[in-house]
């Protein structure tokens, strides 16, 4: 008697299970859709991910770009500028099922899922926008090198995640760059650390350790959802979840057992996947930075080397040498004869390095480089050059500090000094006396380019090439240029 209700009900189970699948497939409107059926879940406002993903509202290297105008933007689904899609729970799924069916990773929808979603297709628009300008410097080097070593690409995704892409990124507890390794566990992958580079800051070199780590992880679980949440968390932590969980290898079944942090780790994961893969679909467009994988170049450094004189010489914001080229805590290359440092350089600017390397080579000396990148990085000091005849107390009391300051700042433990050396002093430099020809000369000062000084006097920095016989645009500290045009200069005496 109950033959026929049992059946009347699988045939109507049927029926709508059939009528999901084909809602599943119908694509999505132009004007999108707002239904919110999965059950709400909310990320803690100081979780690691939203932190990393704020840390690029002040990426300076974007304060300078070009960004595209929104009418040079081919907008897939012809949305309007600033409208911002939602869709139905099924069509997300079925997007996942399809990057499911190409990738060795299980990309699943639930609710924490899609709160990873919100975050980054729709509170954090603009940031995302970001991401996908920064994956255009990044991404074609990840793909290279997780191919390489067996990973899958979709792995590239993680950094966002770890990072935001930011290069110098720090977590709270001291993980740092792009794939946000601690110290320890890049030691363990050959990432040197030291007063001068840091290689987990080496987009390369890092992202080569991150291929390695992902593979031993891969090794340890058979399963990427875990690995990656060993790649969090650490293999301890994941082991210790899996034998509470009595043993099972499933992340959404030990997930509960797992630290905040990780348990939104693996959604995170799929969500970013999913938002960088159809971002068009949500009206999301790249937001380019200066440069792109193939707007730079890189070339061997052959001896000590101040990424602030290259940024003077060649006229590059010290702020893009420093995103090309994170792996250098003090603006300093140090030299390496047996395995030499690599500078990353915008193309443009390549051959122009190729072209006056000696004399950027001789610019100053190493010892000066460390001097002036020493008295950079401290407020309100400047380089003193020893004259014939100086000592300490008498420079001590030009400046109005101690000779045991001095001492200090400088690793001097007597008080003998050289003419000719330098000194770094906790004091504004006196202002430099001007030259015979009075406003018509300027001094040039540390960290000053023509076009500085060009756009102080408001001339051009052909005019100052011409007045001053300049064949280039490098110029030195305490240089006298002509600032003012000859004929001005007679005038005026």
């Amino acid at each position: 008697m109950l033959r026929l209700p049992v059946l009347f009900l699988a045939g109507m189970i049927f029926f709508f299970a059939t009528l999901l699948t084909s809602f599943a497939q119908i694509p999505p409107p132009p004007e999108g859709e707002a239904e919110q059926a999965v059950e709400g879940f909310s990320i803690a406002p100081d979780d690691p991910v939203v932190a990393m993903l704020d840390s690029l509202a002040s990426l300076k290297v974007f304060d300078a770009m070009e960004r595209h105008a929104d009418t040079t933007i081919v907008r897939k689904y012809n949305y309007p500028t600033g409208f911002v899609p939602a869709f139905s729970d099924s069509v997300y799924a079925h997007r996942l099922s399809r990057l499911d069916a190409y990738s060795p990773f299980e990309f699943v929808y639930n609710s924490h899922v899609k709160t990873f979603i919100d975050l980054y297709a729709r509170h954090r628009r603009e940031l995302t926008e970001r991401m996908l300008g920064l994956g255009e410097l990044y991404f074609p080097m990840f793909e290279e090198q997780l191919d390489r070593h067996n990973v899958p690409l979709e792995m590239k995704y993680l950094a966002v995640v770890e990072s935001a892409l930011n290069p110098t990124a720090r977590s709270r507890v001291g993980a740092t760059g792009l794939w946000q390794f601690m110290y320890h566990t890049g030691l363990l992958y050959g990432l040197e650390v030291n007063s001068y580079v840091d290689h987990r800051l080496d987009p390369l070199k890092s992202t080569i350790a991150a291929a390695e780590h992902l593979g031993d992880l891969y090794d340890i679980y058979g399963d990427w959802s875990l690995a990656i949440a060993a790649y969090n968390a650490g293999p301890g932590t994941v082991n210790r979840a899996i034998r509470r969980g009595g043993g099972v290898r499933d992340f959404w079944l030990i997930r509960h057992f797992l630290p905040r942090e990780t348990r939104n780790y693996v959604p995170a994961f799929i969500a970013i996947t999913y938002v960088m893969e159809y971002a068009e679909e949500h009206n999301l467009y790249a937001s380019p930075p200066a440069y792109t994988h193939h707007d730079t170049d890189t070339i061997q450094v052959q001896q000590k080397l101040s990424l602030r004189d290259v940024s003077n010489l060649l006229d590059i914001p010290l702020d893009h040498l420093r995103y090309l080229n994170p792996t250098f805590r003090q603006n300093i290359i140090p030299h390496n004869a047996d395995d030499p440092y690599v500078l990353r350089l915008p193309k443009t600017h390549a051959g122009d390095f190729l072209a006056n390397a000696e004399a950027i080579y001789n610019y100053r000396s190493p010892e000066e480089i460390a001097q002036e990148e020493k008295a950079a990085r401290l407020a309100e000091t400047t380089v003193h050059v020893v004259r014939r005849g100086e000592v300490l107390g008498t420079i001590a009391r030009r400046y109005g500090t101690t000779v045991r300051e001095i001492q200090q700042l400088n690793n001097i433990r007597g008080t003998v000094i050289r003419p000719g050396q330098r000194l770094v002093v906790r004091a504004p430099a006196p202002a430099a006396a001007p030259a015979a020809a009075g406003a018509n000369v300027h001094v040039v000062r540390s960290g000053e380019t023509l076009g500085i000084i060009a756009r102080r006097y408001n001339v051009t920095v052909t005019q100052l090439q011409q007045w001053n016989n300049l064949s280039g645009t490098l110029i030195r500290a305490g240089q006298h240029l002509m600032v003012r045009p000859p004929e001005a200069s007679a005038s005026s005496n």
